[in-house]
């Protein structure tokens, strides 16, 4: 395993040391850094050394519950005595140099008397953050708009109000070796698997990386197939996804600095459900989550079979259909094939494009680009006007899907069978659904099965993943992710209703 690259330096020293040693090596230590405020103090005689990264710490803290303690008191001070007299929150004592070092990144302030075996650092950080807002990727119109921020600290406030239960475990994870970030594994001790927290737990401690920027890098590093265009856990900004998702056995993980959050196991269905099914009634839930089914499968399917039929298999379009598709297809200079992939390269360059440009300018470009564009290449002959209702038609359904990386995914799908579809037809389009079905078979999250409840097939947990019973029916938890406690609550209860006279 690799060390950090300070770790092996001979000049690091243990305590105790003199202020004038201390200060040498913890500014070799932080690169001669000129952020660092090193202050020494003489107070009764003992020198007393102060040290924190400027910006970082609470300015009004520090003079007046720590410099105001220490500096007024006629006692003699140690590494105990100043734990136990500064009126701060959040102390720690120290007997390594590199520990403490490390502590000043995360905003705390550093406390060394000099000769002592001991240092003491005060947590007393001001960190920037952003307030809780409105979800940007994961849009509403039902239920909680709140979503997670870039702070760790507020997200676990946030997860901790939603469940209430004393139940919810916490572990904490440092990760990085250059770049260190805390990382919170988050389960229900009565329900999660305990295979599946051994197993999460294990990927975590066992990675070694300089630096974590996301959770979706995260997620990346400890996904089981990291070559395959399927997300393996869900995404998700919304706190009440995450703490649904929890409630029903699985894990989340949360890593500061980070606005998502992980959840694992996921399904492959899991990427086209939504909060929203539970908030609406049970038939329109069920409605609108197979819908997306039907709309993946259209963005699928729908563009390599266009180029398919037109190709080689004109005998399957129905006669009047095909003498409109023969008038359109008349000026259009291109093979089938060549027309597909120009339009949807053109549908990806729009999207792409709305997406990087700012919010009010993008969907001007979006929504103007493609009719101007779209209206071009018909009076020009570069396309047909059946194919560009049918590459819109597709990339609408892609849209649909929840999870962005999953609807990435699909887009990014169509392009190889629309290059087999335009090779050898249907048979083509057939082969690349086996192979693509053959791979979600194979594939795993955290050790399960992908296309749960599917394959395997488990009739009990169809109704959590391609529609949604009403509550009085839906009284256990999923089988697929094997929670300890399998009953939400108990079914006759549920069934049973009361006026209010009786």
């Amino acid at each position: 395993m690799r060390k950090r690259p300070f770790s092996k330096d001979k000049d690091i020293k243990s305590f105790p040391t003199t202020i004038e040693q201390f200060k040498s090596i913890l500014e070799k230590y932080l690169q001669n850094s000129t952020d660092i405020s090193f202050t020494q103090y003489e107070v009764q005689g003992q020198k007393i050394a102060v040290f924190f990264i400027d910006y970082m710490v609470d300015k009004n803290l520090l003079d007046d519950k720590l410099l105001g303690t220490l500096l007024a008191s006629k006692t003699d001070w140690d590494a105990s005595s100043i734990l136990n007299e500064v009126p701060l929150d959040g102390g720690k004592q120290h007997i390594n140099l590199i520990e403490l070092a490390t502590t000043l990144l995360s905003g705390s302030v550093g406390v060394y008397v000099e000769n002592e075996d001991q240092a003491v650092s005060f947590s007393i950080s001001k960190l920037e953050k952003r307030p809780l807002g409105k979800a940007e990727t994961e849009s509403l119109v039902l239920g909680p708009q709140v979503s997670f921020t870039e702070s760790l600290s507020t997200n676990l406030n946030v997860i901790r109000w939603r469940l209430g239960t004393h139940d919810l475990v916490t572990e904490k994870f440092i990760i990085g070796e250059r770049g260190q970030s805390e990382v919170r594994l988050v389960y229900l001790k009565s329900l999660a698997n305990d295979t599946d927290v051994q197993t999460m737990r294990q990927r975590l401690k066992d990675l070694v990386v300089d630096e974590v920027e996301d959770a979706s890098v995260l997620s990346q590093y400890i996904e089981d197939n990291n070559s395959s265009l399927f997300p393996q856990y869900y995404l998700t900004e919304l706190p009440d996804r995450l703490c649904y998702a929890v409630s029903k056995g699985r894990l989340g993980v949360l890593v500061d600095k980070s606005p998502t959050s992980i959840i694992a196991p996921s399904t492959f269905f899991s990427f086209f459900e939504s909060t929203e099914d539970i908030y609406m009634r049970w038939n329109i839930g069920s409605f609108l989550r197979m819908l997306r089914f039907v709309a993946m499968f259209i963005s699928f399917v729908v563009t390599p079979t266009y180029v398919a039929c037109v190709t080689f298999h004109y005998e399957v379009i129905p006669t009047p259909l095909l003498a409109s598709l023969g008038s359109s297809r008349a000026q259009v200079p291109f093979p089938p094939i060549i027309e597909a992939m120009l339009l949807e390269l053109l549908i990806e360059l729009l999207r792409e494009s709305g997406a990087r440009l700012p919010t009010k300018v993008g969907q001007t470009i979006g929504i103007v680009g493609g009719i101007v564009l779209g209206q071009a290449a018909v009076e020009a002959g570069l396309t047909s006007n059946v194919l560009i209702i049918v590459v819109a038609s597709s990339s609408l359904a892609s849209f649909t899907a929840p999870s962005y990386l999953m609807g990435s995914a699909i887009r990014v799908i169509r392009f190889p069978l629309i290059l087999i579809a335009g090779l050898i037809g249907l048979i083509g389009v057939t082969l690349g659904l086996i192979f693509f079905f053959i791979h979600l078979i194979r594939m795993t999250s955290l050790g399960r099965p992908y296309l749960l409840p599917a394959y395997p097939v488990n009739w009990k947990d169809m109704d959590d993943s391609f529609f949604r019973l009403p509550f009085s029916l839906n009284n256990t938890r999923s089988t697929s992710f094997r929670p300890k406690d399998m009953n939400r609550y108990p079914k006759k209860k549920a069934k049973k209703k009361k006026d209010i006279d009786e």
